[in-house]
């Protein structure tokens, strides 16, 4: 049986509240998916990441930024709603850089992002880590006077386990709410970009670094990237994921002048949901640069938590 949809600019009805569920009741009267919703956005000049729409529909986050509110209203005319009729609803928010996505979020999140993986392993001549043990990393980030994180130029030295390997696969998780579509990796030095895939459910990406010719074993080469970001929150910290022993990590902050947090510190974990093993604070030196070096790390988690005021 065919069944007849509401044509867009036609007012239908929208629920009293809370915003989640009158946006999701709107979306399934209107019978489109995210992806079709966005490509709507689209068609209006309007950018928005799928995840961002599924995080609002579910009341995991609120829009609450200008360009936000924009996205709201051209939502409201691609559902066929009222003017402001969903705007209303999303009411005095905190913001968004001051609630953190809870533990079985961020799992969940990470798994979207990791299942990428497997695309890319099952694939004909696929890169892969098995074969590379990571020396050195050494990670910059550069934030804006909001206190995004805008650019991450990472540099780092892997040795060969074995005869062969030729190339490195990152997995990059980043802010709720970032458009991952706008999200760009640049191979700068003993690297070229591969493959990259985009999750359309997570704020995540993983891409290939290859290095155009297959180390011996034992042999060590360094290579780097920078990824310009997209995010659309507050950072409250940078953390990388340590998957063997590391020599040496160095991670480095330029806040803008205008924008340093209230403190940074330095924080090792042997797990996202196990308290920190080393918290230490830093202080940002000349240049509004903070820095904060780890030797030996084992398995585990290292990196800075901002706070702010």
């Amino acid at each position: 049986m065919h069944q007849q949809r509401k044509e867009i600019g036609t007012a239908n009805p929208v629920r009293p509240g809370p915003f989640h569920r009158a946006l999701s009741e709107a979306v399934e009267h209107r019978g489109l998916s995210l992806s079709r919703i966005r490509a709507h956005l689209a068609a209006r000049g309007v950018s928005v990441a799928e995840s961002t729409l599924s995080y609002w529909q579910r009341g995991l986050r609120h829009p609450s930024t200008p360009k936000s509110l924009d996205v709201v209203r051209a939502l409201e005319a691609v559902l066929g709603l009222a003017p402001d009729s969903l705007v209303v609803l999303i009411g005095p928010q905190r913001r968004e850089s001051d609630r953190r996505p809870s533990l079985p979020e961020l799992r969940q999140s990470w798994t979207e992002t990791c299942s990428l993986l497997d695309e890319l392993n099952d694939a004909t001549g696929a890169v892969g880590n098995a074969k590379l043990d990571v020396v050195t990393v050494v990670d910059v980030l550069t934030m804006t006077a909001e206190g995004r994180i805008v650019e991450i130029t990472s540099t780092m030295v892997v040795r060969a386990r074995e005869t062969g390997a030729d190339g490195f696969v990152v997995t990059h998780q980043d802010e709720p709410g970032t458009d991952m579509e706008a999200t760009t990796v640049v191979a700068t030095d003993g690297c070229r970009r591969g493959r990259v895939r985009r999750s359309t459910s997570s704020p995540g990406m993983v891409f290939e670094l290859l290095f155009d010719r297959g180390l011996t074993e034992g042999e060590t080469h360094t290579f780097a990237f920078t990824l310009h970001l997209a995010a659309s929150v507050r950072s409250t910290c940078f953390h990388r994921t340590v998957r063997s022993r590391m020599s040496a990590y160095l991670l480095r902050l330029r806040f803008d002048a205008g924008a340093i947090p209230a403190r940074c510190v330095k924080t090792v974990r042997e797990r996202e949901d196990l308290p920190a093993v080393v918290s230490e604070p830093l202080f940002c030196g000349p240049g509004a640069t903070v820095s904060a070096y780890f030797e030996d790390l084992g398995v585990g988690i290292a990196g800075i938590d901002l706070i702010w005021e």
